[in-house]
């Protein structure tokens, strides 16, 4: 079970002001399908407070397996998404990405990260890395959870909810939803 020391809940207005020391190589992942507001304050948090971060991509096979009820983009669209997003962030140079194939990726197996980076949505996730970790003998990582990023009616900003036409990438109701 991991203790308290090894799971650290961000603020992320305090996170994206961070003073901390920047921890060296830290960890994070997902589909980034229709590169939305809440997936873009994941990647700003990971870089805001590591040197090099390892941006796991889900790849077409893995994104199939995960049994989404709408279309995902090809990886190479979401990976060029990705890529145009972290150079016009300014930080491209301190991105690795790495395909991923499976829930866990280098996350569970690298003894040179840190940390991971996650939503409260996938913060089990990584809990289950870290028992990897413990078995593999390898450190335990640094769990920073950030909360779901809200759309403006309240609800999680989501791909399903952009491809559903419901809200925008910035979460903004669109059509007659608008409140």
């Amino acid at each position: 079970m991991l203790n308290s020391k090894e799971i650290l809940v961000i603020d992320i207005p305090a996170v994206l002001g961070w003073k901390g020391d920047l921890l060296k190589t830290v960890a994070v992942g997902g589909t980034f399908d229709e590169l939305h507001r809440g997936h873009k304050t994941l990647l700003k948090v990971a870089f805001e407070i590591g040197e090099t971060v390892w941006i796991g991509l889900s790849t077409d096979e893995f994104a199939r397996s995960l049994r989404k009820n709408h279309e995902i983009a090809p990886y190479e669209d979401r990976l060029r998404n990705l890529m145009r997003f972290l150079k016009n962030l300014g930080v491209s140079n301190r991105a690795k990405i790495v395909p991923l194939n499976d829930p866990y990726g280098p996350a569970a197996s690298s003894p040179e990260i840190e940390a991971i980076v996650v939503s409260r949505e996938t913060e089990a996730r990584a809990g289950e890395i870290n028992i990897l970790r413990k078995k593999r003998g390898l450190k335990p990582l640094r769990i920073i959870v950030i909360d779901m990023v809200l759309a403006e009616d309240q609800i999680p900003i989501s791909t399903t909810r952009i491809r559903r036409g419901e809200i925008d990438h910035e979460g903004r109701l669109v059509g007659k939803r608008k409140i």
